[in-house]
């Protein structure tokens, strides 16, 4: 009796365990001596043993777990940091690390799965970071920013290898959404824990390293939210309707604490455009909720706080908004002509915050502006090359929109929401969040061309359509 010969899956499964072995042993000595008596540390590594046996046997279960768990991950991840300055990475680094294996072996098993206008759009743009890497003055920090992009691409990958069917880009709606229990039952903690001393200056970030992270993760996860109140593919029964209701209002208040303005803008925003494409009703809806909010002493605190110290003078505080004008103003003014096209260096902009801007304080401040960021650090190129991408998640979406009018709507706004928050933020250093955002526009490219091979008409139908909340 001959014995079966071992299938491509199969040898890249072994092909995998054998790696994964092989970097284990390699780097435990080293790792080992670094991690020290720290417990969070030592307790890594056992985690570290187990998510790499079940990447060993299912990267599906391992991708989903990481996915329903990250959210609520960045302050066990802190503590397994190995380092001071951010260059060398803990558990969380390792879990990068998985998660693009992941990615590069659904490719392998099936390269047709993912459009080739999806993948080079980013190999360009992972292409200019690398560049930009090579030249940066300051290569650990920049190699660290490549690396957390090439996560982003990781992530948006995998949709397309987990979302085939518009059951499972509900299932992956529906993982998304249950990644939020977690921090919002620690947040509702971290309130309890501050109700004495109120509110004014406290901020939420929940299980987040900052306020602004948790903002924008809760915009995206109401943004999904929206999506499953008003599709009748969900089925809720009236309980689960205005259960769920009832926690998107909470989310509501938990981003109101969060006291981020750029993500309150970001809501706005989410609520007019969607009311503007599918119920006019919600112009009012989000209209009376402005004016409910405004009543709350620290949302008033915080708007009134742009109208004072907008003047650049040796003995004003200048506002946030201000000074972000101000640091950009310096950024630019100082670049040279000759660096516009590939600009300083991955990283660069803090780099050289001490020597452009005054106000600096050997603070190395990044550009609270993602087009400023990368206009300095890799130039024109590498900000078209970034801006592709969005422009071809948004085609994607747009030929969506036929076939599924609500799940590409909602996605086209969050897309839009991103964009506008990148003006004003960060947005290239928060991975948490990026990672649910890439995977969700990947999810929205994948749903439409699983719909388009098979021929569903959902968007004339009832799939894509509202429905009202009674």
């Amino acid at each position: 009796m001959k014995k079966s010969s071992l299938d491509s899956s199969q040898m890249l499964v072994i092909g995998a365990a054998v790696m994964v072995a092989v970097l284990v042993g390699l780097i435990l000595p080293v790792v080992a001596g670094l991690l020290g008596d720290s417990y969070a540390r030592l307790a890594a590594l056992p985690v570290l043993f187990v998510l790499g046996g079940i990447f060993i046997f299912n990267k599906r279960l391992l991708l989903v777990l990481v996915l329903l768990l990250r959210a609520s991950g960045d302050i066990v991840l802190e503590s397994t940091r190995v380092g001071s300055t951010g260059a060398s990475a803990g558990l969380g680094g390792a879990i990068n690390a998985l998660i693009v294996l992941i990615a590069l072996l659904y490719f392998i098993e099936k390269p047709r799965l993912l459009p080739p206008k999806a993948a080079l759009v980013w190999i360009i743009l992972l292409a200019v970071e690398a560049f930009g890497v090579v030249v940066s003055p300051n290569p650990g920090s920049g190699i660290k920013t490549a690396l957390a992009m090439s996560s982003y691409f990781a992530v948006f990958v995998c949709a397309f290898y987990v979302v085939r069917t518009q059951e499972d880009f509900r299932y992956m709606v529906r993982l998304i959404i249950a990644s939020s229990i977690i921090p919002v039952l620690y947040g509702i903690v971290s309130i309890g824990l501050n109700a004495g001393g109120g509110f004014s200056n406290f901020r939420l970030q929940s299980t987040f390293t900052h306020a602004n992270i948790f903002a924008f993760y809760l915009t995206l996860v109401i943004s999904l939210g929206l999506y499953v109140l008003k599709s009748p593919t969900f089925k809720l029964s009236s309980v689960q309707r205005y259960s769920f209701t009832a926690y998107v209002g909470l989310l509501f208040l938990l981003l109101l604490l969060t006291q981020t303005r750029s993500a309150w803008a970001a809501c706005f925003l989410l609520f007019v455009l969607y009311g503007a494409m599918f119920e006019r009703r919600y112009l009012l809806y989000i209209l009376m909720l402005c004016c409910l909010a405004l009543l709350i002493p620290s949302v008033q605190q915080r708007l009134l706080d742009l109208d004072a110290g907008n003047t650049v003078s040796t003995y004003t505080r200048l506002n946030s908004f201000a000074w972000r004008v101000y640091l950009w103003e310096s950024a630019l003014n100082w670049m040279s002509p000759a660096r516009y096209l590939t600009g300083y260096g991955v990283e660069s902009f803090g780099y050289y915050a001490n020597v452009f801007f005054p106000l600096a304080g050997n603070v190395e401040w990044k550009a609270h502006n993602v087009f400023v960021q990368l206009f300095f650090d890799v130039g024109v190129v590498g900000l078209v090359a970034y801006l592709a991408v969005f422009y071809q998640c948004f085609r994607a979406l747009v030929k969506l929109y036929p076939k599924d009018r609500l799940a590409a709507g909602i996605l086209i706004c969050a897309l839009v929401d991103y964009l506008v928050v990148s003006a004003s933020d960060n947005m290239l250093s928060y991975l948490a969040f990026n990672w649910y955002f890439w995977i969700a526009m990947g999810m929205g490219w994948s749903l439409y061309l699983s719909q388009e091979k098979s021929g569903e008409k959902a968007g004339a139908g009832s799939v894509g359509r509202p429905v009202p909340v009674r």
